[in-house]
Formats: C-alpha cells, sequence, structure tokens
C-alpha cells in the first residue's frame, strides 16, 4: 500500500512540476483528485457519476442557470422548442389515473385511423396504462417513438364497455407554440404565445396575416406565462413591430464582447396600436421582446413585473450526449438595462423564492409596493418616459392578481384535476348533443351556460377527494368556477384558441389591453405622446 502510495504521489509531483499555469494547475488538481479516488478508495466508485457530480457542484456555485443536463434531459429539453417529434399526434389530460384524448391532431396519425376527442386510451402495446399510477413521462415515451413504426393502443369510448384497438403508424408532429389567433373585436387581434420556439416566427406571422385579412388594425400579444425559448426568434418577432435598423438587444459578458442584435427590413406590424401582456412569469426572450417594445415606445406593456431571467446560457455538448449550460453573458435591453434580477452566488433556493417574496410584500397586489433606486431609473429613446431596470420589465400599466375569487376552495378543486374531470364527463355524457346545438363556436360562447348538476357534481367529487365542501368560499370563487369548466368544456369541443376566447373574458390585463387600445387618446397617453 505504501509502495502505490508513493507511485502516486511521484506521479503528482510530475505533473505538478510540469504545469506552470494556474489555469493547469487547477484542471489537473481535478483530474488527480479523480485518479485518487478511483484507484484508492475503501469502496467500489462508479467515476462517471463521480464526475456529473462534479460538475453539478461547480455549476451550483455561479449562478442559477448555469446547469448540466444527462442526455435524457438534454432531448427532452431541446424537443418542445425544435418544433416537432414523432409521435401519435394526440393532445391528453391525465384525470383519475386515465389518459383523455382531448384534441387529435388534424391529418396526423391517430386522426387517420379514428381516434376522437373523448377517447380514454387504457393500454399500449399490451401495456395496462390506466389506473396503475404510471408517469406521465412514462406513457408519453411508450406513445412517441421513430416515424414509421407501429404502436398499439386500447381505448374506451363513451359508454361502449369494449376496448376498441387502433394500430397506429407513427408520424411527424408539428408543436405549435401558439395556443390562440383570433379577432377580440372588429379592428382587435388578439395572439398568445406560449414559447419561443423554432417555428414561432412563421407562426405569428401567418396569424398575423390572417388576422390581417379580417380586418385587424390594432394588437393585443399576450406572453402571459410565458417562459422564453430561442433568443433569435424573440429578436424575429421584435423586428415585426420596430422600423428598420432599431437596437432590439444586446448581450456582453466578462469573456463576450458586446453583441447587438438590430431590426431588419419592413417588419408586418409596424404601424398600429399595440399592447403586449406579461406577468410574473414571462421570462427570458419576451422579457427581451417586451423590452424591446417598450423601450422604442412602440407600444404598451401591461401586467405585472416580469420573471427577471437576463442570463445567457451557451450549450456545450458532451461525448455522452449530455449537457453543459453555461452562463456566459447578460441581456440588456436597447436602453442598458439588465433583464437579470439579483442573485447571490448561485442560491437557488433564494431565487426561486423570489416570486413568493414578491407576493409577501404585496407586489403582486400593489404597484405602491415596488420600489426601484434612482439608479435603476432609464428614459425611453423616443418619448423618454421613465423605465426601470434590475430585474424584469416593469410594465407600463400595472394589473394587481385578483385575489377575490381565487380561494384555497377553488385551489384545492384545482388541483387535484376536478376541475378537469367534470368538463371531460360533460362532453362524454352530450357531445353528439353538443355538436347538432353548437355547430358554431360564436352560438356555444353567446348561448352555453353550464347546469348546476354539473357545478354539484364537481363538489360532490371533492368529497369524493377529501376535500371539504366551504359554502362561503365556493359561493365567492363559483362564476370563476363556472367559467373555467365552460373554457374547458369550448377546448375539448372545438379548440384552445376558443378556450381563450371564454377564459379571457376574466382576465384583466386582457380586459384592460381592450380599454387601452380602443382609445386612442388613453393609449397615447401611456406612451407618452
Amino acid at each position: 500500500m505504501r509502495q502505490i502510495l508513493f507511485t502516486l504521489l511521484a506521479a503528482m509531483l510530475v505533473i505538478t512540476s510540469a504545469v506552470a499555469q494556474k489555469p493547469n494547475q487547477d484542471a489537473r488538481k481535478l483530474s488527480m483528485a479523480l485518479y485518487a479516488i478511483s484507484n484508492l478508495y475503501v469502496d467500489p466508485v462508479d467515476d462517471s457519476k463521480l464526475v456529473e457530480d462534479a460538475i453539478i457542484g461547480m455549476l451550483e456555485k455561479l449562478d442559477p442557470h448555469s446547469n448540466y443536463m444527462d442526455p435524457e434531459e438534454t432531448k427532452e429539453m431541446t424537443e418542445p422548442l425544435q418544433g416537432n417529434f414523432d409521435g401519435i399526434g394526440i393532445q391528453f389530460n391525465m384525470l383519475t389515473d386515465t389518459l383523455y384524448v382531448i384534441q387529435v391532431i388534424p391529418g396526423g396519425p391517430s386522426e387517420k385511423v379514428g381516434l376522437v376527442a373523448g377517447d380514454r386510451i387504457i393500454m399500449v402495446d399490451d401495456t395496462l396504462i390506466a389506473g396503475v399510477k404510471m408517469k406521465t413521462t412514462d406513457i408519453m415515451k411508450r406513445l412517441r417513438g421513430p416515424k414509421g413504426t407501429e404502436v398499439s393502443v386500447k381505448v374506451l369510448r363513451n359508454k361502449n364497455p369494449e376496448l376498441i384497438e387502433f394500430k397506429i403508424i407513427r408520424g411527424k408532429i408539428p408543436v405549435t407554440s401558439m395556443d390562440a389567433a383570433y379577432m377580440a373585436d372588429k379592428q382587435t387581434g388578439y395572439i398568445k404565445l406560449n414559447r419561443f420556439a423554432a417555428s414561432s416566427a412563421d407562426e405569428f406571422r401567418e396569424a398575423l396575416a390572417k388576422l390581417q385579412k379580417q380586418g385587424m388594425k390594432n394588437l393585443i400579444l399576450d406572453l402571459q406565462g410565458n417562459g422564453g425559448g430561442y433568443l433569435n426568434i424573440a429578436i424575429e418577432l421584435a423586428d415585426e413591430f420596430l422600423n428598420k435598423d432599431k437596437l432590439i438587444v444586446y448581450t456582453e459578458g466578462n469573456k463576450q464582447p458586446r453583441d447587438e442584435a438590430k431590426s431588419t427590413a419592413r417588419g408586418g406590424f409596424e404601424e398600429g396600436r399595440l399592447v403586449v401582456l406579461v406577468d410574473e412569469s414571462s421570462a427570458s426572450a419576451s422579457e427581451i421582446l417586451a423590452g424591446a417594445v417598450q423601450d422604442w415606445d412602440r407600444g404598451v406593456v401591461v401586467g405585472r413585473r416580469t420573471f427577471g431571467k437576463g442570463l445567457v446560457q451557451k450549450p456545450i455538448p458532451m461525448p455522452d450526449g449530455s449537457m453543459i449550460r453555461l452562463t456566459v453573458a447578460r441581456y440588456y435591453t436597447p436602453t442598458g438595462r439588465s433583464i437579470q434580477k439579483h442573485y447571490e452566488n448561485g442560491k437557488l433556493e433564494d431565487y426561486q423564492h423570489d416570486l413568493i417574496d414578491r407576493y409577501n410584500r404585496g407586489e403582486l397586489m400593489s404597484a405602491d409596493s415596488i420600489h426601484f433606486p434612482d439608479s435603476m431609473k432609464y428614459n425611453t429613446l423616443e418619448t423618454k418616459r421613465i423605465v426601470y431596470g434590475g430585474g424584469g420589465i416593469m410594465p407600463d400599466v400595472f394589473i394587481p392578481v385578483d385575489t377575490t375569487r381565487y380561494t384555497d376552495y377553488h385551489r384545492s378543486l384545482v388541483a387535484t384535476g376536478l376541475v378537469n374531470r367534470v368538463a371531460m364527463n360533460y362532453l362524454d355524457r352530450n357531445r353528439s348533443e353538443m355538436n347538432k346545438k353548437y355547430p358554431k363556436f360564436s352560438q356555444y360562447k353567446k348561448g352555453f351556460v353550464v347546469p348546476e348538476e354539473t357545478l354539484q357534481e364537481l363538489i360532490d367529487l371533492g368529497k369524493e377527494e377529501k376535500i371539504e365542501f366551504n359554502e362561503e368560499q365556493y359561493n365567492r370563487s363559483k362564476p370563476l368556477i363556472t367559467l373555467q369548466v365552460k373554457a374547458l368544456i369550448a377546448r375539448d369541443l372545438y379548440d384552445m384558441a376558443e378556450y381563450f376566447q371564454v377564459i379571457n373574458d376574466d382576465n384583466q390585463s386582457y380586459q384592460e389591453a381592450l380599454r387601452i387600445i380602443n382609445d386612442e387618446t388613453v393609449y397615447n397617453k401611456e406612451l407618452g405622446r
């Protein structure tokens, strides 16, 4: 043993003496530590796991967004942004351990063999997936697979006790990033993006052209809950609103020189009133777009202060398919505002509690609770309005969180999936009748009223799930619950856009956006004109 130690120490001395520069010494130090543990530690060790843990430990000391992903996590992260994957072409919800088909993607593999909304998938390739508490990710892995391969599914349909089997040939499935695009009124269009994916710019331009053909003069762009995505897509979309040669965003870091992105040729919506909706979950690419619109006084930003994610990650692929996402620079808006909120030595726990801290300070309920130091004041580039930096984009018009109708009872019903379930149950029993009675969504929105029996079913299901009925809280939340059930039925009966046309009736930011955008005097006043 002493001979082994002597040999190891001698090797270390040779290596150390040969290394003159400090960075190389540090790298050798890590290598020697791994070598020593691998060859001398008392118990067997997994070298690959040691390396992964060391990388994770280093990244945790840097900032909240530098991270390591194993090969599987890397694949799962890139799929939603790349715009497509191979699968069977359905949207689904997991309710009470059962997969409910919400929508069959038109032209996709499932539609071709006859799957319909409302079907419940019970088995995949002779494996039972219903009632066995299988993870949603595991179910998705069974349904997804290479294009051209076959998967067998068995479904329950309506009240038929017999399982129906379908053999589906998987195909390329487009993943859209646009939840809705519709005319909010005769001259105002509404577009909601849920992320900035590879296909988002094309989706946006296509929706914009359709709405303009329907008479759109003004636009509400909804980025509420949009956590970001590709930087180049945010730049492309901002380009649609800005004249040529306007700075959109720049990045800069200790080892990264300033890199600017500017608007190019004429965009699709450089004229007309524009309102951008944001909230505390709008992050990264959403903040870049909103910041550019605000700094150039191109539109009014409505909602609540955005998340504050302004760090640029460079993906560094590893030989085994894993990846390091390393922060290399910061995002800055055209006025020079840093989007990134404060963090200390990569302390992820404090960082994640930021939204809770905002709530506790009263920031989500009152703009008066938000205080910026004078050093964080900036002036917009056209009308010289005051805007603030130091973390996220502060909207021009603040909309507080509505706490009047959100109760603990309502949250419990939603968290256990019961609001969704009663909507699905209603359609299970009445789909044919609903299709005949409301062939057009406009008829449904105007004429359909959620029956009291459905709301009572919700209360009863809640009791079965040990959610104690609270009459006072139920009455406070009843208008919201009713609207949510109606919106969910609309989604399953028509599409996601119809869901938002119903639910936006209760969206205060959306309603305020309509008020501002339809009043030229108010709109111009908000922009300092």
